[in-house]
């Protein structure tokens, strides 16, 4: 639920979807037998939260212990995000910190022991520092001080040192310091004057930059930090509008893989070698390239490919040119595929809609893997969970709109259910398959629910994505509005009972969708939501330095488009507000400051139209605590059971 247009990058989490052959009609018909519906039970909040959310360090991180015997993973099993030791036997995890209140992520292992890099904000603030813990349980901020924004880019390729940004020095730009693995002293290695830092290469010689010029236009440079002349060097010249960003440099330093969408609709994975400047295809697809990775010696290549809102992932074998076997798994989305040093072990992520993201591990070697957690309450019945459904409707104009669909058990022509069109962040994001807990606690709740990928959404090719610049709250919430008409269409579906629901600029659409189309939805859930375009622009967190002017592009720029974001801010149109409301909102939000929705709820009170409002003092732009987001998934499905139900509240 981002505030911020991707544009660049695309994280994917999806299911995989079977279909369903015809068959031939039977010789001989009987008489059909009619079982009985299956009774789900109506589980709680609780319940679905109860599932435990794990995730593994990043990338340039180390995943695998030294002695490989053990995952470095953060998990919010105490309630809050901590990090945790997960053995690959099998055995417990063993807690590292012990956090009660801010979300802690892990980083990375220290290559030859068990020292540990993580990093947590204030409460949601997204002011990061990175933290060490050494092997005696001591710990220490290695970037200290006030206001400012820190974040961990890579180890050397010798172990011997690591790299942090930080924008101590002006708030603005992340500058790059390398740090000493042994006493943690540190130098600056490059004064950033704007751009947006991307990868270090393992030598520690090539720095890659992304400079975001418009939301359609991009560039990325290299540094040579060897040089005494560390002017940027551009490596994608290009006339026209063409987006570049980078991957990261392949192991032997000798590249940078970058992404673009030069060659057509969709962004390609191609090479730059930093010897010769010659560029080559890596990835070439008839979707979105997501991310290339590769192992430590750099023998395998990961890939993963956005293919209509699920993640297809290989990994390919650069010695041989063959992808990469791998084992039976169960049904869904991998990710996070991280390779163990002597690259005898896979670990990965596994994510389905009825099942949330568990650990795996796969020996090579032997061919098996073996499942380390069980993500899911064991109160709950997974087959009482629901799979989606991509689909698509025509908006206004005859714009087909990719979506996902889920279906309540018991849902049917003679007995039609109440339903929520969803609406997700960015306003450049995309609402994809998999696990969430809120989604299946409404559908479990007897809601349908529609995520509806709007015009403006990432991940359907670049004219797609761009229909929306400078056209937000207009062409976009026509699509959410006609995902009602698509809802109503539906036979299972109670067409005189249907809401829409959304986050971030989700959240801004359900604001807009009951401001200016008063009629279209009998109500709305606002999660901290943007009502003001004029304030929110004008009071962006001043990291977002490098990329303000490619959100001005397409946001509008609050200097001269001011009267167009009036016009689009819900704030200044809440007297149109007719139908119940619901508006959610952290109070450390950096993004969509507080005062947002304070203000709405209170120009919807004054319509004497009913609002409800929970704040959470210790939250930011998302909520973290998984106490809050039980408080929150409990307030939708109660405000829901009023409103939309009309009167039904049900335990």
């Amino acid at each position: 639920m981002t505030l911020l247009k991707r544009g660049l990058y695309v994280v994917c989490l999806a299911v995989l979807l079977a279909g369903c052959g015809e068959r031939e009609p039977a010789a001989v018909v009987e008489e059909a037998v009619v079982e009985a519906p299956v009774e789900i039970p109506k589980y709680s909040a609780e319940a679905f939260f109860e599932t435990t959310a794990y995730s593994m360090v990043g990338s340039s991180g180390l995943a695998f212990s030294p002695d490989g015997k053990t995952l470095l993973i953060a998990s919010d099993e105490s309630g809050v995000f901590n990090a945790y030791t997960l053995p690959i036997d099998g055995g417990e995890p063993e807690q590292l910190t012990d956090s009660t209140d801010n979300a802690v992520f892990v980083v990375s292992w220290f290559p030859a022991d068990q020292r540990m890099l993580y990093t947590y904000d204030g409460g949601g603030n997204e002011l990061n520092h990175v933290y060490l813990r050494e092997e005696d349980g001591s710990t220490r901020d290695l970037t200290p001080g006030e206001e400012l924004k820190a974040s961990f880019l890579a180890w050397s390729q010798d172990g011997e040192s690591f790299y942090l940004t930080t924008t101590e020095r002006n708030q603005q730009a992340f500058d790059v310091y390398r740090y000493s693995a042994s006493d943690y002293s540190r130098e600056m290695v490059y004064e950033n004057p704007g751009f947006q830092i991307s990868d270090i290469s393992g030598d520690g010689r090539w720095l890659a930059l992304d400079k975001p010029r418009t939301s359609a236009d991009s560039d990325v440079f290299v540094v040579d930090l060897d040089s005494d002349d560390d002017e940027p060097m551009l490596l994608t010249g290009h006339m026209d509008n063409i987006q570049y960003f980078s991957f990261e440099f392949t192991p032997d330093s000798n590249s940078l893989v970058y992404g673009t969408d030069e060659h057509g609709e969709w962004f390609q994975a191609w090479k730059y070698d930093l010897e010769s400047g010659e560029k080559s295809a890596v990835v070439e697809a008839d979707w979105d390239v997501s991310y290339v990775i590769y192992s430590h010696s750099g023998r395998y290549q990961v890939s993963g490919i956005n293919a209509d809102a699920r993640t297809e992932v290989t990994v390919l074998d650069t010695e041989t040119g063959e992808q990469l076997e791998l084992p039976e798994l169960p049904p869904g989305d991998l990710s996070n595929v991280r390779f163990s040093a002597d690259e005898s072990h896979i670990a990965l992520i596994i994510n389905a809609d009825d099942s949330p993201s568990n650990i795996h591990v796969i020996d090579l070697a032997e061919g098996h893997t073996h499942q380390l957690t069980e993500a899911l309450n064991p109160a709950i019945d997974q087959s009482h969970l629901v799979t989606s459904a991509i689909v698509r409707y025509k908006s206004f104009d005859g714009l087909e709109i990719p979506s996902v669909l889920y279906k309540p058990h018991g849902a049917s022509a003679d007995n039609p259910v109440p339903a929520l069109v969803l609406v997700h962040g960015g306003p450049g994001g995309q609402t994809r398959t998999g696990y969430r807990a809120f989604v299946q606690h409404l559908v479990n709740h007897g809601y349908a629910i529609l995520g509806a990928n709007n015009r403006g959404s990432s991940g359907y090719g670049k004219t797609f994505f761009h229909l929306d610049d400078r056209r937000h709250g207009e062409e976009d919430l026509q699509d959410i509005v006609q995902g009602r008409a698509y809802l109503e269409s539906l036979d299972w579906v109670d067409g005189e009972r249907v809401g829409v629901i959304g986050g971030s600029y989700g959240g801004y659409m359900v604001a807009a969708a009951l401001a200016f189309e008063p009629e279209a939805f009998e109500v709305g859930i606002d999660i901290f939501g943007v009502t003001n375009w004029v304030r929110t622009l004008e009071s962006i967190p001043p990291w977002w330095e490098a990329f303000k002017e490619a959100l001005y592009d397409e946001m509008g720029d609050p200097a001269t488009d001011a009267e167009r974001h009036r016009r689009i801010s819900p704030l200044f149109h809440a007297d149109n507000i007719i139908k119940p409301m619901l508006v959610v909102q952290g109070a450390n939000d950096p993004r969509v400051l507080q005062v947002e929705s304070d203000e709405l709820v209170a120009g919807v009170q004054a319509n004497e139209v009913p609002v409800e409002y929970v704040v959470f003092e210790d939250e930011g732009h998302g909520f973290r605590k998984k106490s809050n987001r039980v408080t929150a998934s409990d307030a939708y499905v109660k405000f829901l059971d009023i409103y939309l139900k009309g009167g039904v509240i049900e335990d």
